[in-house]
């Protein structure tokens, strides 16, 4: 199981196999964990979409979620288990909810894709990706307002589970725009295998199975070939 540097910028947070279908919310940068059931230790540091254990050890509790049987954090904070019914949850390191307001940008993973728009489950504010979100369900990207250029492909652009960095251009209606260029897709998971993938120039190759895909990545994609 990752560790993670309890000194790491909150505000550099990381945070599709099939296109007509949703996913679970909020999550999941893996990277490749395999089905370790070890989770963080007690008290450890983590970022929204750092993985905290498995379902066949522990329970999903607050700021968490599941995917393909592994828990993930949805907040900065730190990891708390309780024996008892052998749950597992995250602590936000404040606890006071930001206010959202049109321009800001946020933290936030595709939870499914349609023709011409993008479903996004926010899960932080940038800057302050320390402090849960209230519910305020799913926001969406316009095909028209992914990037400046024509899109042909939506799936080309964004897949499933991806992060991204997005800012609200309608709060009433929670459309974002990702055509600004520190804007889009900040990691991206295999929609093979669902390892994270790797920046090479303008294309993202899976260090695992070799999967080659492209995306509407931001300036400040995550995982960069060396």
């Amino acid at each position: 199981m990752r560790k993670v540097n309890r000194n790491k910028d909150v505000n550099s947070v990381e945070a599709a196999d099939n296109p007509e279908q949703s996913a679970q919310p909020v999550q999941p940068a893996q990277e490749s964990a395999g089905s370790n059931s070890e989770p963080e230790d007690p008290g450890m540091f983590v970022l929204p979409g750092d993985p905290i254990g498995a379902t066949e050890e522990f329970r999903a509790g607050d700021q968490t979620y599941e995917s393909a049987g592994n828990i993930y954090a949805t907040v900065t904070g730190t990891v708390k288990t309780t024996a008892e019914d052998r749950t597992i949850a995250v602590i936000p390191s404040t606890s006071t909810p930001p206010v959202l307001h049109r321009g800001d940008v946020v933290i936030g993973q595709v939870t499914g894709l349609r023709d011409s728009l993008v479903l996004v489950t926010i899960a932080g504010l940038s800057g302050a990706t320390d402090r849960a979100i209230p519910d305020v369900g799913s926001a969406v990207i316009h095909v028209s307002n992914i990037k400046k250029a024509y899109v042909k492909d939506i799936s080309r652009e964004f897949g499933l589970f991806d992060i991204v960095k997005a800012r609200i251009g309608d709060l009433k209606n929670m459309r974002l725009d990702t055509a600004e260029p520190e804007l889009g897709v900040m990691k991206a998971l295999c929609s093979r295998c669902r390892t994270a993938m790797t920046k090479d120039g303008s294309k993202l190759i899976c260090p695992e199975c070799n999967q080659v895909e492209t995306r509407k990545m931001s300036t400040e994609y995550r995982t960069v070939a060396n």
